[in-house]
């Protein structure tokens, strides 16, 4: 007799026994899916003849050996049928070959990584999510590591030809790989389409932030297809500028307030650089152009006296930190910083720097790739998403206000050129 909180045929599970159950039930159905598999290939049921149901010729041999599944609701045992004497290979839609894991669970395991696990790690805590029966061993991390970097591959060989791209942001992550002292850096670029959404469009390594390293992703990116977006976001390396203006000469150009900031602030002395925070951010947080020119002013009449490079650097470029204002007002506080790559990278960034676990470039490459993508999961839309359509199709913004609707304006390339 079955105690009390045990689960099986023609009993209820209790609350206790409710995952062992679900398990249970998991394996049962998925027994009888691979039994219709066979029962669909052979054209007749399990106790048929064939001149009787017209199906194809061959017949069932027993069952393989039991194989353990990890599913999201833990792993279950199952034996896949084997059929003879038929000229087709039966194989398995819902079992291929050599699957020991769900594509959900393949997919839990970047993310367990991304949320901060270490690679000793994974085997307890996935057998806590998948039981004690997972399939699990030291080497699957490597074998997921290596079809990852396979995959990345092929991520980067597809077309983009039919992205409607209205803006990119382009930045430098590095991290801790490869036996050099140095960190690598990896070139990243987000991209926002026509109906607001971002997409990742490129991580690649380069040799620091070179012209040649940034020339080399944004070639390889329009060569795919990729359109000119119409404003481009990244802090002041010159390699990136140098690259954007050979490959996409059309893109306006929009210096990030962050590393302004960060850059101006190094010029004042600690306990003025509160004020000097405050005061920089008046500037970009302006309604239009004309008050962000009357509050850097005023910053060059605080400041200027005692501390004259500070201000030399708020004023260097300073067409490009103001190019937000030839689009919608909706948009600013997504164009007016880098923050769209820096907030998703910066868990990746704390796991590969803390972990120093990379010992060579690609490897690194393929793996923050895949935490990416993970974390690319979770971009939001840029807010008025339809504006994105608007500027995608030349609307002209003053100030961040619609004010005609086609033929963009050549005032910010102007600027930046200035």
């Amino acid at each position: 007799m079955r105690k009390m909180g045990e689960a099986g045929a023609g009993s209820s599970p209790s609350w206790e026994s409710l995952e062992g159950f679900v398990r249970v039930e998991a394996q049962h159905f998925i027994q009888r899916v691979l039994e219709e598999e066979v029962e669909e290939f052979l054209g007749r049921g399990k106790s048929e003849r064939l001149s009787s149901s017209g199906g194809i010729e061959g017949y069932r041999n027993g069952y393989g050996k039991q194989r353990k599944l990890s599913l999201s609701v833990g792993t279950v045992a199952v034996r896949r049928p084997r059929v003879r004497g038929v000229e087709e290979k039966f194989e398995s839609k819902v079992l291929p070959l050599f699957q020991r894991q769900t594509p959900e669970v393949q997919k839990l395991l970047p993310q367990l990584y991304l949320h901060g696990l270490a690679l000793r790690d994974f085997d307890l805590a996935l057998r806590g999510l998948l039981g004690d029966g997972a399939p699990l061993s030291p080497a699957t991390m490597l074998r997921l590591k290596a079809k990852w970097a396979v995959e990345y591959d092929e991520w980067k060989r597809r077309d983009l030809s039919d992205l409607e791209l209205v803006y990119t942001w382009a930045d430098g992550i590095y991290v801790k790989a490869g036996l050099e002292d140095e960190k690598a850096a990896l070139l990243v670029v987000i991209g926002a389409l026509s109906d607001g959404t971002k997409v990742l469009l490129a991580v690649e390594s380069g040799h620091r932030e070179s012209i040649e390293s940034w020339s080399r992703v944004l070639r390889d990116l329009k060569v795919r297809g990729l359109r000119c977006p119409k404003l481009t976001i990244a802090d002041g390396n010159l390699g990136l500028w140098g690259a954007l203006r050979s490959v996409y000469p059309h893109s306006s150009e929009q210096r990030c307030w962050n590393h302004k900031m960060v850059n101006v602030l190094d010029q004042l002395p600690k306990k003025l650089q509160e004020k000097g925070k405050a005061a920089v951010q008046k500037i970009w947080h302006a309604e239009t152009v004309a008050e962000a020119e009357k509050w850097k002013k005023e910053f060059g009449r605080t400041f200027g006296g005692q501390y004259p490079k500070a201000v030399q650097l708020l004023e260097k470029d300073w067409q490009m930190l103001v190019a937000y204002y030839d689009f919608p007002k909706e948009h600013w506080k997504h164009l007016r910083t880098t923050n769209v790559i820096e907030s998703p990278f910066s868990a990746v960034r704390l796991r590969t720097s803390a972990a120093k676990r990379f010992k060579r470039v690609d490897s690194a490459t393929a793996m923050i790739w895949k935490l990416a993508l993970v974390a690319e999961k979770t971009f939001r839309r840029l807010n008025a998403p339809e504006l994105c359509g608007a500027v995608h199709r030349g609307t002209i913004f003053r100030d961040g206000v619609r004010i005609a609707a086609k033929g963009r304006t050549e005032s910010n390339r102007k600027r930046a050129a200035a």
